[in-house]
């Protein structure tokens, strides 16, 4: 009875050192309490007590910026919500240089996007949305590099306009299409005459 006792409080702490990372993760291992080294996928031992294991997934993650509300530069107030997809290129970077990546990443995405918008006129947000995406991206993305978090692409999703505006535009569309039509009856008449 007196060999179980220390048999078994062996077995507890070699099934609590034993970790296993799936192919798309790397554990960042903390040694009482200072960074030691990012281990790779597979079976780790990690001493209990004195060494800290934190996973990092690093898996595209898709995260939805909320709805936002954004005053372009032509005075147009609307809602746009947008799409990130980031992933961490440096699991180290990711623990140590910020708190919750993620949380951040979703933060830097959702004033960036106010930002570049509201410097944006209405016209250029409807027609030039891969310029704007590609923008959104470029200063996302070099905002969260010393993170080591790597922004893949960024989409506008949603821009909801409006009513009046919606009813404005559909007027300028329509009086457009009015003076082609007239404009191509005067052509017709002129080549007539």
């Amino acid at each position: 009875m007196q060999f179980l006792i220390p048999f078994i409080l062996i077995a507890v702490v070699i099934y609590n050192s034993i970790k296993i990372l799936m192919e798309y993760e790397r554990g960042v291992v903390f040694f009482l309490g200072k960074f030691q080294t990012v281990k790779g996928p597979g079976l780790v031992f990690v001493l209990p007590i004195v060494q800290r294991l934190i996973r990092v997934n690093l898996q595209t993650v898709t995260m939805e910026v909320p709805s936002q509300d954004v005053i372009t530069r032509d005075n147009v107030s609307m809602k746009v919500s947008a799409v990130i997809f980031v992933r961490v290129v440096d699991p180290q970077r990711a623990i140590l240089a910020v708190q919750d990546y993620l949380y951040s990443t979703s933060q830097i995405a959702q004033t960036t996007l106010r930002s570049v918008l509201g410097q944006s006129q209405l016209d250029d947000l409807l027609a030039k949305r891969e310029e704007i995406n590609a923008e959104l991206q470029r200063i996302i993305d070099q905002q969260t590099e010393p993170w080591g978090v790597k922004v893949s692409a960024v989409e506008v999703k949603n821009v909801d306009l409006p009513q009046e505006m919606q009813r404005a535009i559909a007027k300028q569309a329509e009086a457009e299409r009015e003076r082609r039509a007239k404009v191509i009856h005067a052509e017709g008449e002129f080549q007539a005459a």
